[in-house]
């Protein structure tokens, strides 16, 4: 008989409306856990699910033996990231898989192969499928990584697995989490990414309230977590403050040049002058907003993978 993993491992499971998916999911998850570890736990986070979710988890749960079961229903919808954000503070375990989603596409092997790699010194391990990716999620990922140099680069992600360390260190760059891949990516830790061929072609269906998160998501992320805001920001400062002068010259001119309507020249370049340093002073302000998010959501002075001690 092959021995088991003593390491205690947790498994969060993101639920919301996935009674058609759950019962198959959670069974899988059970017998890969039960059979690979000692000691294990899996704790469904329940979104404010308004169908079956939570019944066919409490039925489908009395199949576990070693196994503990839990579940954590949210007061009202949260979200994706706050909902995992109170699995992963429940869960105990040394090592805590992470399932955004009930959605299998992959052999159940992958769970164990993540696993393995994460004990080759690997803090987090992320299993990706070998497919192209939708065309938002490209744009997203491909944005985020030219407005954030210090990013390695992302893709969409079926599950993954952190250690106690790397839970560790991210609660300590935040006191939220608002994007846990992005801090993953960016927390200095050993990071790996396993791709794997899907065995289910058929694509993961979002309710209206979860799709309205992710867009939100995304453009949240974007602005806390990249220069994108700020860039852009100050590249229309630029154009407008141009602009300004631009006013200011050809008012000049017409002065100069023409017989303009009384008052007209000294009322353009009034408002030219004051749009000129209503920019700068919004440039000056942008720099402020953009220094006080490093701080909040940023807060990291330096990141190191390792330390050896050599005697």
């Amino acid at each position: 008989m092959t021995s088991k993993e003593t390491n205690f491992v947790s498994a969060v499971i993101y639920i919301h409306n996935v009674e058609n998916q759950i019962a198959e999911f959670l069974s899988m998850l059970i017998f890969v856990m039960e059979n690979n570890f000692e000691h294990s736990e899996i704790i469904c986070v329940n979104d404010a699910s308004d169908d079956e979710s939570v019944q066919i988890i409490k039925s489908t749960s009395k199949n576990a033996n070693s196994t503990s079961v839990s579940i954590i229903n949210m007061s009202y919808f949260h979200g994706l990231e706050s909902a995992m954000n109170a699995g992963v503070d429940l869960a105990i375990g040394d090592f805590v898989f992470e399932f955004d989603n009930s959605y299998c596409d992959f052999h159940q092997e992958k769970i164990m192969e993540v696993y393995k790699r994460a004990l080759q010194g690997y803090d987090i391990v992320s299993a990706s499928p070998n497919r192209k990716e939708k065309f938002n999620s490209e744009i997203f990922y491909k944005m985020f990584e030219l407005f954030d140099s210090r990013s390695h680069k992302m893709s969409t992600e079926s599950f993954r697995i952190t250690s106690r360390r790397a839970i560790n260190r991210i609660n300590s760059l935040n006191r939220s989490i608002p994007y846990r891949k992005a801090l993953y990516t960016n927390c200095g830790l050993k990071t790996d990414n396993i791709k794997y061929d899907i065995i289910n072609t058929s694509s993961l269906q979002y309710d209206n309230k979860e799709k309205s998160y992710r867009l939100g998501l995304a453009v949240d992320s974007l602005i806390l977590f990249t220069d994108v805001g700020y860039k852009f920001s100050i590249v229309m400062t630029i154009v407008m403050m141009l602009m300004s002068i631009f006013m200011v010259i050809y008012s000049i001119i017409i002065y100069a040049t023409l017989n303009p309507i009384s008052g007209w020249t000294t009322t353009i370049l009034f408002i030219s002058l004051v749009f000129l340093g209503l920019f700068g002073i919004l440039t000056i302000v942008i720099k402020y907003l953009q220094l006080l998010v490093d701080l909040v959501f940023k807060r990291k002075y330096y990141n190191f993978e390792s330390i050896e001690k050599l005697n």
